[in-house]
Formats: C-alpha cells, sequence, structure tokens
C-alpha cells in the first residue's frame, strides 16, 4: 500500500488513514515504512470560527495550488456529536469541485471527541499524505473557539480566518487563537464592517512584542473567497512566511517540536493502554481504596501505579 501511495493511488491512500484512525495494529509498521519519504510537503493550517468560510478558503487555495501544477492533500476535520457520536463529514460537498482531480486528495475525519479543533490521528495522517507525494497540505479545523490551537503545533504556517461581526475590538484582543496566527485573513469582505475588523487585528497585533528586527509580523489580507477575490494576496503572503522560516531557521525549529509533541502523544497513549491493564487486573481499584481509607496517599498510589506498568 505504501508504494501504491507513493504512485499516487487515492484508494492507497484512503487505506492508509484508515490504518490510521482505525490504530491498527499494523500501523507501526506502515510508518516506519513511510518515513524514508516525509518532510517534503507544505502543511498550511486553517482555523476560525464556524461560518467564516474555512471550507471556501481552502476551495479557493486548493485551485490557485493546482493552476501552480502542484499536488494538494486536505484533510478536513469536522466535528463528532456528543450524543450520537456521529460526524456529518459534509466538508468535502464545498470542495466537490475537485472530487476528480487526481491531483488532490481529500479526506474529511472526524474529531472523535478530541479537543483542540483536530482529530488525534491527525499528526499520522498528514505524514501519509506528506510521504504520498502531496506538495502542499491544507488542514481544515472544526470551527473553533478562543483557546482550540492545535493547528499552531502541527501546520508550517499557520491561517487564521475571520469574518465581519464577528465581534468588536475587545474581542480581537481576546488570547487564544488570534495568538497563533501567520497570516489573518479577512474573509466575507465584500460585507459591511470589514475594514473595522482589519483595523482591530492590525490593533491586536501592534500590542504583541514585535518590535525587535527579524520577528515576523502577521499581515491582514482581505478576501471573498466564493469569488475568488485576494488569492493572490493570501499566496504572497504565505510564501514570504515560508521563506522567513527558511532564512531563519523557523521552519526546522517548528518541525522538530511537531515531531516531538508526536512522540510524547504516541507514548502517553501507550501509558494509558497500559493503565488500563492494571484497571482490568483490578490494581487500580484496590490503590484507590488505600486512597480512599487513607492507608496512603495519591502520588505514592500513582508511583506504585507507574511501577506495576
Amino acid at each position: 500500500m505504501v508504494a501504491q501511495a507513493r504512485e499516487g493511488s487515492p484508494r492507497a491512500v484512503a487505506r492508509l488513514i484508515t490504518l490510521v484512525e482505525n490504530a491498527d495494529p499494523a500501523l507501526r509498521e506502515v510508518m516506519a515504512a513511510l518515513a524514508p519519504h516525509t518532510g517534503h510537503a507544505r502543511i498550511i493550517g486553517l482555523t476560525g470560527s464556524p461560518g467564516v468560510g474555512k471550507s471556501t478558503s481552502t476551495s479557493m487555495l486548493v485551485r490557485a495550488y493546482r493552476d501552480q501544477g502542484l499536488r494538494v492533500g486536505v484533510l478536513a476535520v469536522d466535528p463528532t456529536s456528543p450524543f450520537s457520536g456521529g460526524a456529518l463529514l459534509g466538508d468535502r460537498i464545498r470542495l466537490a469541485e475537485h472530487a476528480t482531480d487526481r491531483g488532490v486528495y481529500m479526506r474529511s475525519m472526524a474529531s472523535r471527541g478530541h479537543l483542540g479543533g483536530l482529530s488525534w490521528t491527525t499528526p499520522q495522517a498528514l505524514r501519509v499524505l506528506d510521504a504520498a507525494g502531496c506538495d502542499v497540505v491544507l488542514l481544515e479545523t472544526v470551527g473553533v473557539g478562543q483557546s482550540e490551537v492545535e493547528v499552531a503545533g502541527l501546520a508550517d504556517t499557520t491561517v487564521v480566518l475571520l469574518a465581519p461581526g464577528m465581534g468588536d475590538g475587545v474581542q480581537a484582543a481576546k488570547a487564544g487563537i488570534l495568538e497563533i496566527g501567520d497570516v489573518f485573513v479577512v474573509n466575507k469582505a465584500d460585507r459591511e464592517g470589514a475594514d473595522v475588523t482589519v483595523r482591530d487585528i492590525r490593533g491586536m497585533i501592534s500590542l504583541g512584542d514585535r518590535t525587535e528586527p527579524g520577528l515576523w509580523r502577521p499581515p491582514v489580507v482581505k478576501t471573498v473567497a466564493e469569488r475568488e477575490e485576494g488569492v493572490e494576496e493570501v499566496l504572497e503572503a504565505l510564501d514570504k512566511h515560508r521563506a522567513w522560516m527558511e532564512q531563519t531557521g523557523t521552519l526546522r525549529r517548528r518541525r522538530l517540536d511537531r515531531a516531538a509533541r508526536e512522540v510524547e502523544a504516541i507514548a502517553v497513549r501507550t501509558l494509558r493502554d497500559r493503565m488500563g491493564d492494571v484497571r482490568a487486573g483490578r490494581g487500580l481499584d484496590e490503590l484507590a481504596a488505600q486512597v480512599v481509607d487513607g492507608r496512603t496517599d495519591p502520588y505514592a498510589a500513582a508511583d506504585t501505579l507507574v511501577a506495576e506498568m
């Protein structure tokens, strides 16, 4: 399957990502086979509140990069219902015009309850698309609020999308998602209040400590994604950020941090699986009883649990 994915087979790519999502026992072997072919794709994250036009903007960028002759991958994460456990996976509907383009691979993923705007399997899915020969991978988060910032840890460049009428200057200054943007895009700029939104975002950026020479100052671009207005300005901003990262070594540092977090997450998940084995063996219940009865404290019980793992 890895060889077929490298040759551009969409079915092979789909099967590999399914292995990732299902945490298949063969996943370790798959990742080992993919590893020599990764590290080439440019990963661009798109995030923002519901209704700002993430999917439409993603489609706009897909078309622009395809016009440049690049292979494009899209990972679109949809929220999973906490009640039914289902996910609509509807972002692909807005990207349907690219469905027959063999130079584009699209995959909708359910968040499966994972917080941060992404799915916990997103890092491995990105590796699959990278190894499959995608030049650019667009990572679209679920509709997020002010604190879902996980995309910044996975993307080389994070694009924060906003729209007029989403809040005032105080809202723009609040901590969270607006602090992670490398490029800000005010979409639906044909609506009233777009210039005010641009002014508020620029004011928020000016509050940060970006006066030191050489630091990146995020640009604010206006677009109307439905009509593909402003796409050239967005591409220019993305290219400038890429050049800045390569010049300053930021790209290498970001990818090192990304790999470190990925390794840590896998290790933590392995420990949790082992903890589940301990729970099944009633060891955790016995330790909990000792804590309740005052025979030990939680820290000592935790040390015992780790030692048994």
